[in-house]
């Protein structure tokens, strides 16, 4: 029975204490060059290293390190190291490292051995793979911090609107004699007018908002003229409106069409400025803000930059023998707003600050080598 049992113990003993090859191969440095070998061992193993150079040079440099700089073994030109031991004292990979430093290349022969401590590690994978970690570094710096707030009331005035209004203002409404060619009068004529300046005051505002121009050739088109104003009158009866005539209900926006005569002389006509009514005259070429040709027509201006200033109405009457008469009109929309003071509070909210130590988690990444059945 106890020999038996003695046989087996050394059976057992045998087993673990078998030799396994983790590595055996043959490296090639080349000057100024190096080499590292990873693999991973478990608790308990025992390291057997084994390095030759093959030509019978020394290698630079050999070291065996648990990664990644505890050294167990650093040596300088090598020649031959064999079965050199190293007991694992916990699970973990380890470093095998060949520098050549010299001029010319260099061959090892390397072998590595484990030896398992039991069983239950006899089977252990000493494959190494990469895993990445996360470490996290603390900063810690100085910064102002708000640890509370001033607030400040203060009474101050501010201007409200009091009155508004829009009104229409009549600017024009004229009649012009425009001759024939054939007699001695002239067959181009102008009218001119001025759009109501604006006026801006400590606490009140004038200024023309849109505004509107009617051309009409004898009585036709003032035939016409009273129609449309009939139905003005008619729909703003009783209601309280910003214009009074057809004209300006095109200049406010309210009106979009007015009828207009199909049967009469006609006339040619041009909406420019004071430049271009002297070149009108002279019979050169010129621009205009507007024209066109007809017994009666009508434009609605609203464009900020057409708000002011002096302009003319240019007239050509291309009959031969008939002088005609026109009718010019211009109606502006004039805002009028009246302002007064307001007293109000006004609240101002101040953070206040303080300088505090504060600490700030900084999460840096790397790759390391890991046994196999890392987690």
């Amino acid at each position: 029975m106890n020999r038996i049992v003695f046989a087996l113990f050394f059976i057992s003993c045998f087993c673990f204490g078998q030799k396994t090859d983790v590595a055996e191969l043959q490296l090639k440095l080349e000057p100024n060059a190096s080499e590292e070998l990873l693999y991973g061992f478990a608790a308990g193993d025992k390291i057997l290293f084994t390095v030759e150079e093959a030509g019978g040079k020394t290698i630079s440099e050999v070291a065996v390190a648990e990664y990644p700089q505890t050294f167990k073994y650093r040596e300088l030109e090598v020649k031959k190291e064999k079965n050199r031991e190293f007991r694992v004292n916990q699970k973990a990979v380890y470093s095998f490292t060949f520098a050549n430093k010299s001029k010319e290349s260099r061959i090892c022969r390397v072998k590595i051995q484990r030896v398992p401590a039991s069983s239950d590690t006899r089977a252990f994978n000493t494959a190494v793979k990469w895993a990445t970690v996360h470490d996290t570094l603390w900063n810690t710096f100085t910064r102002d911090v708000v640890v509370g707030y001033d607030t400040v009331y203060e009474q101050k005035i501010k201007k409200v609107v009091a009155f508004e209004k829009r009104y229409e203002e009549v600017v024009l409404d004229k009649n012009q004699r425009v001759d024939a060619k054939t007699t001695l009068g002239q067959s181009r004529a102008a009218v001119a007018f001025t759009l109501p300046a604006a006026y801006t005051g400590k606490d009140e505002t004038k200024k023309v908002v849109a505004w509107a121009y009617w051309v009409g050739v004898g009585e036709e088109s003032n035939e016409f003229w009273k129609q449309n104003r009939k139905m003005i009158v008619g729909a703003v009866q009783g209601a309280t409106t910003m214009f009074t005539s057809p004209l300006g209900g095109i200049a406010a926006g309210a009106v979009t069409n007015l009828i207009l005569p199909t049967n009469g002389e006609d006339v040619e006509y041009a909406l420019v400025n004071e430049a271009n009514s002297r070149l009108f005259f002279q019979e050169k070429a010129y621009k205009s803000f507007d024209s066109g040709k007809g017994i009666a027509a009508y434009k609605r201006f609203t464009d900020e930059a057409l708000m002011k200033g002096k302009y003319f109405i240019a007239l050509i009457n291309d009959n031969i023998v008939q002088p005609i008469d026109v009718n010019v009109k211009v109606s502006a929309i004039v805002e009028h707003i009246k302002y007064r003071d307001e007293k109000y509070t006004d609240r101002t909210i101040t953070p206040r600050y303080e300088k505090k130590i504060v600490r700030e988690p900084q999460i840096q990444s790397r790759k390391i080598p890991v046994t196999f059945d890392y987690r």
